[in-house]
């Protein structure tokens, strides 16, 4: 089927359009538009964007070059994207923050290279003056995702259907996050952590870890995460002692920490690991970003 073959970017195959100007601000030539689709004037669009029917760009949006919008896809004002990403039909990019403090200050969401955003993704802009949504680069954000004002997502993440991430996340690269996830504000994601569908997040997860279930319980390592990552045999067994000294033991965090730094090596993996428990027992309700 064509809509199951893939660009040399990765990316899902865009339409064939019939091509129009709406009068969107090129950069040097006119863009790729459907002519069914609407580009307000003072949108700046790179000639080499793929524009599907019924999308509709707002003034004031930057869009990178070849990027390709499916079909009924909605890019607002103050949303800036780079190069190279797939916007799957009926996504909303760029919304204003479901945030009762908001009063309409300008805020901003900016979006890397080479992601795809699959159908029905819901993106925020900031909330508070000049802040912004980010989404960095090589992300694949399933159909039916939301991310929430003030959201930070690093490189690499995988996010599958129906997950959503409330205001003021962190999620670190090559997170994997599986479907139906509920993600609650300020908490963090650590690197390369991987969460179980289904899962309710209330506190931070930690990085290199699997988390799975309703009570956000850290069983094991992610060992294929980590050798994809090509940390050694030696390294993912001292990381594997450290995860046990300090989630599977009885002691309290500050005396687990203690031992894992006497009886542990200390690798990179395990450093990060010990930092970011720091961090989150600095924080509240086990959330380090927590004000």
């Amino acid at each position: 089927m064509q809509g199951n073959r893939r660009r040399k970017d990765g990316c899902p195959d865009g339409h064939d359009f019939h091509l129009k100007s709406q009068g969107a601000k090129a950069v040097s030539a006119l863009p790729l538009i459907h002519p069914s689709s609407v580009i307000e004037p003072g949108a700046e669009v790179d000639p080499t964007v793929k524009i599907g029917p019924f999308c509709y760009v707002e003034a004031g949006a930057v869009i990178g070059p070849d990027c390709t919008l499916d079909s009924h896809v909605t890019i607002k004002h103050r949303t800036v994207i780079g190069s190279h990403n797939w916007f799957g039909q009926g996504s909303v990019i760029g919304g204003d923050p479901q945030d009762r403090k908001y009063k309409g200050e300008p805020t901003f969401l900016k979006i890397g290279n080479n992601n795809v955003f699959r159908e029905y993704v819901t993106i925020h802009r900031a909330t508070g003056e000049g802040r912004s949504t980010v989404v960095g680069n090589d992300c694949y954000i399933m159909a039916y995702c939301h991310l929430g004002h003030n959201v930070t997502m690093h490189d690499l993440v995988t996010m599958a259907n129906s997950t959503g991430v409330a205001g003021h996340v962190t999620i670190e690269e090559r997170a994997n996050i599986g479907g139906m996830v509920g993600i609650h504000q300020f908490a963090r994601i650590g690197t390369a952590a991987m969460v179980g569908g289904f899962t309710k997040i209330t506190r931070d997860v930690p990085p290199f870890v699997i988390v799975d279930g309703m009570e956000e319980e850290v069983k094991d390592i992610n060992a294929v995460g980590l050798r994809r990552l090509g940390v050694n045999a030696e390294e993912r067994l001292a990381l594997h002692k450290a995860v046990k000294i300090i989630y599977k033991s009885r002691l309290n965090l500050t005396n687990a920490l203690e031992t894992v730094r006497r009886e542990v090596p200390i690798t990179r993996e395990v450093d990060m690991l010990l930092r970011f428990e720091e961090r989150r027992f600095q924080g509240k309700n086990g959330r380090g970003d927590q004000p």
